[in-house]
């Protein structure tokens, strides 16, 4: 590497210290509690409903609804649980393939493993991250045959049942053309839509696209409940099943306990609830204060050699998390290395799923962008700032 990269890095360090006023460590993303979080938790607490029964539950299925232009909205304990009863509502099964992209977090094909499932690894675009529509029609014409209103891999002769889209770090992917493509060939939509609460493709809220959408709120997403996950659609059906199946398929009786189907103890417990519905009411300031920072952040990248992840024309990101493209591995390996010993955590894209033990046999498209990507991209800082 040139002296001239070690000084553009140092300057990285810098600036990015100054934004957070020179702390000596800066997280790539912590939460922040300045609304109704300790007054909501001790009406939770003083009620004694703490478990999953309680109306902060309720409360915030309602506005998150809302929010998300949503009829129906299905608080669970993880966006994992959130994607694992999506594809049951599906019908994915072990006869079953599921379509998702290499670039994602490991969340996303654990949960089709949870139903026996096998992934299928389609390229994401360069500008987005997120599946490609292109490279995901290329890949549907070329390897599958629609009979009986299935689409059937012609080299496994399975079902590919379902597709994943993921809107990566916050920054939706063209997500209405992937919806024409699934449309086209049978296949069930389901977004990924974990890592962008407060984000909009084309004035539409992300995860309202599909029949199904699965949102995080972990302790690093943009609002949190420390964990917690939800399921949004306009379906009447498929709301009503999940909130049946999320309670362990728990048939309403006041005193029995009877059982339809195997159930899963999947509901977002109250005192959650009462920290994330906290959370939601400060959610567009939330997204205002990231996207200046992206702003910020895109200005001061300028006249650099790295370039700033930027957002779609379409699209407003809540750029959960800020990420530059560098010019190769080796560059990236450097700036990691630096930053993180000088007390800025930064941190790589995922290794790609396709790479990890238990996937290593799945079938895939042509990876060249996620490839390219992951040897370059490195996501920096992104904390509210205060």
């Amino acid at each position: 590497m040139s002296k001239n990269n070690d000084i553009q890095n140092l300057a990285v360090i810098e600036y990015i210290k100054s934004l957070y006023n020179n702390k000596n460590f800066i997280p790539l993303h912590q939460p922040r509690f300045i609304g109704n979080e300790k007054k909501y938790l001790n009406e939770c607490i003083d009620s004694t409903y703490v478990s999953s029964l309680g109306k902060f539950v309720d409360k915030f299925e309602k506005k998150i609804a809302k929010y998300t232009d949503s009829k129906y909205a299905i608080a669970t304990n993880s966006g994992t649980s959130a994607l694992h009863i999506s594809l049951l509502l599906a019908n994915v099964d072990q006869n079953c393939e599921v379509i998702t992209q290499p670039i994602t977090f490991v969340a996303t094909c654990n949960a089709i493993s949870y139903c026996f499932a096998k992934p299928i690894f389609i390229d994401v675009d360069r500008d987005t991250m997120g599946l490609s529509p292109s490279a995901l029609k290329i890949f549907l014409e070329q390897n599958t045959t629609v009979k009986n209103a299935q689409c059937i891999n012609n080299k496994t002769k399975r079902v590919i049942k379902a597709c994943i889209p993921m809107h990566t770090y916050g920054h939706p992917c063209r997500i209405d053309e992937i919806k024409k493509i699934c449309n086209k060939y049978n296949i069930f939509l389901i977004e990924d839509a974990a890592e962008s609460v407060g984000s909009f493709y084309k004035n539409i809220h992300t995860g309202s696209f599909a029949k199904l959408g699965a949102m995080s709120f972990n302790g690093n997403k943009i609002i949190t409940a420390g964990g917690g996950g939800c399921i949004v659609t306009n379906n009447k059906f498929l709301a009503k099943k999940a909130k049946h199946l999320t309670t362990t398929a728990k048939i309403s009786h006041k005193w029995n306990f009877n059982h339809d189907m195997v159930g899963y103890n999947y509901r977002m417990p109250n005192l959650n609830a009462a920290l994330l519905l906290a959370q939601l009411e400060k959610l567009n300031k939330y997204v205002i204060n990231k996207r200046n920072l992206a702003k910020k952040y895109k200005f001061f990248f300028k006249n650099s050699d790295y370039i700033f992840f930027d957002e779609l024309e379409d699209s407003k990101s809540n750029f959960w998390l800020n990420s530059i493209i560098l010019k190769d591995k080796s560059h990236r390996d450097r700036f990691l290395r630096e930053t993180n010993s000088n007390g800025v955590m930064t941190r790589p894209v995922w290794t790609l799923m396709n790479k990890l033990p238990m996937f290593k046999n799945a079938q895939c498209g042509n990876l060249k962008n996620s490839k390219w990507l992951q040897e370059r991209i490195v996501n920096i800082p992104s904390s509210i700032t205060i």
